[in-house]
C-alpha cells in the first residue's frame, strides 16, 4: 500500500515536471533565433512570427492566444539589454513581466500596426482623435530584397500640463427664464466647461521602421498615436508609404526582376559566359553556347524578389539580351567569308509586326 503511494506521489511529480516545461518553453526556441542574436534579427523574427501566429489569423486553434502570449513575452524580454541578461543568467523566474498587464501592446506604436487589434479590452467610447500623417519613405531597391532598418527622427508636438485652467466642450444649450408669473421665455445660452490647462511641447524621439524583404511600393506601416496631437482626445497615426527609388541595373515588376544585358555580335554567334551582380552583392553567372538572336530573354527562377507573406520563395530573373553590331565596315574579303561561315540565303520577308503575322 506504501509503496503504491510513493509511486502514484512519483507518477504526478514527474507528471508535473514535465507540464511545467512544456508551458516554460525556452524564449529563443519561441522565436526562432540562436542565443547569439542581435537586436535587429530579434526585431525580424518577432514581426514574422507574430504575422502566422496572431489569434486572429489561427481562429481554429484553441491555443492560438497562448502561442501568442508565449511569443509577445519572450519579445519583451529578449529585445530589453537588462531582461535578457537576467534570463541568460537564470531563466523565466528571473524576469517578471508587468507591461502587458494593462492590456496595450507596447510593439504597435514601435514597430508600426500589424493590422490586428492588439487590445483584448472591450470596445470604449469613441473619442476625437487628431489627424493622421501620411509619409512617403524613400529606400532602395536592395532594402527591398535584403531587408533593412531605418532610424527617424521625429520632432512633434506633446501635450503637457499647465497651471491654470481653460474653457474646453464649448456648446450652445437652451434656458428656460421666468419673466413672470405665467410668462416663460427659452433663450440659448453658451456653455463652456473648466477644463485643466495644458502647453504644447516639441519633443524629439526615434522611430525605427523595418523594412521587410519582399515589401512592396506603396505599402503602409502605420506607428500608433504618432500623428497629430488632439487636445481634447487622442493623438492621430503616423503612416509611412514605401516609396522605391529607381534602380540603375534592374526593374521590379510583382515579385520578378528585370534587366537587359548588351552582348557583341561576336558572342551572339559563337557563345558567351559573364557575371551580373544582384542586390545582396553576389555574382550571378550568365552563360549562353548557342546563338543568341536580338531580344532573347533568360529566366533564372528563384533570383528574382523575396515573396513578402513567404520569404523562401523568390520571382523571375528575367534577362533581355541586346546585340551590339560592329561600327566598322568590313573588307569584301570579309563579307565573302561570313558567307562562307554563315551559309545562309538572304530573307527578305515583309509583314506587320504590331500584329504578329
Amino acid at each position: 500500500m506504501i509503496l503504491n503511494h510513493i509511486k502514484f506521489v512519483v507518477y504526478n511529480l514527474l507528471t508535473f515536471t514535465v507540464l511545467v516545461y512544456c508551458h516554460s518553453r525556452d524564449y529563443y526556441d519561441i522565436l526562432n533565433i540562436p542565443r547569439t542574436a542581435k537586436h535587429n534579427h530579434i526585431k525580424s523574427a518577432f514581426r514574422k512570427m507574430a504575422k502566422q501566429l496572431h489569434p486572429d489569423k489561427n481562429r481554429d486553434d484553441p491555443q492560438a492566444t497562448e502561442k501568442f502570449s508565449q511569443l509577445r513575452n519572450a519579445y519583451e524580454v529578449l529585445s530589453d539589454d537588462r531582461l535578457r541578461k537576467d534570463y541568460d543568467r537564470c531563466g523565466e523566474k528571473c524576469v517578471k513581466k508587468d507591461s502587458m498587464a494593462n492590456g496595450h501592446d507596447p510593439f504597435a506604436s514601435f514597430f508600426g500596426d500589424f493590422g490586428f487589434q492588439f487590445d483584448d479590452s472591450p470596445a470604449q467610447k469613441e473619442t476625437p482623435k487628431g489627424g493622421t500623417i501620411v509619409l512617403e519613405l524613400g529606400v532602395s531597391l536592395e532594402e527591398l530584397y535584403n531587408g533593412n532598418f531605418v532610424q527617424i527622427t521625429r520632432n512633434k508636438p506633446v501635450i503637457k500640463p499647465a497651471s491654470g485652467t481653460r474653457q474646453c466642450n464649448c456648446r450652445q444649450e437652451m434656458i428656460t427664464k421666468q419673466l413672470g408669473p405665467g410668462r416663460f421665455q427659452m433663450m440659448q445660452q453658451n456653455v463652456c466647461d473648466e477644463c485643466p490647462n495644458i502647453v504644447m511641447i516639441t519633443e524629439e524621439s526615434m522611430l525605427e521602421i523595418e523594412i521587410e524583404p519582399g515589401m512592396r511600393n506603396g505599402q503602409e506601416t502605420k506607428f500608433i498615436a504618432e500623428g497629430e496631437p488632439h487636445i481634447d482626445g487622442d493623438p492621430g497615426d503616423l503612416v509611412f508609404k514605401i516609396k522605391t527609388f529607381p534602380h540603375k541595373i534592374f526593374e521590379r515588376r510583382g515579385d520578378d526582376l528585370y534587366t537587359n544585358l548588351t552582348i557583341s555580335l561576336q558572342d551572339a554567334l559563337v557563345g558567351f559566359k559573364t557575371e551580373i551582380p544582384h542586390l545582396d552583392g553576389r555574382k550571378i553567372v550568365i552563360e549562353r553556347d548557342v546563338i543568341t538572336w536580338p531580344g532573347a530573354k533568360i529566366r533564372k527562377k528563384g533570383l528574382g524578389m523575396p515573396n513578402y507573406e513567404n520569404n523562401n520563395m523568390h520571382g523571375y530573373l528575367i534577362i533581355t539580351l541586346d546585340i551590339q553590331f560592329p561600327k566598322n565596315n568590313l573588307t569584301e574579303q570579309d563579307k565573302e567569308d561570313l558567307k562562307k561561315i554563315l551559309s545562309q540565303s538572304s530573307v527578305n520577308k515583309l509583314y506587320n509586326g504590331l500584329d504578329g503575322y
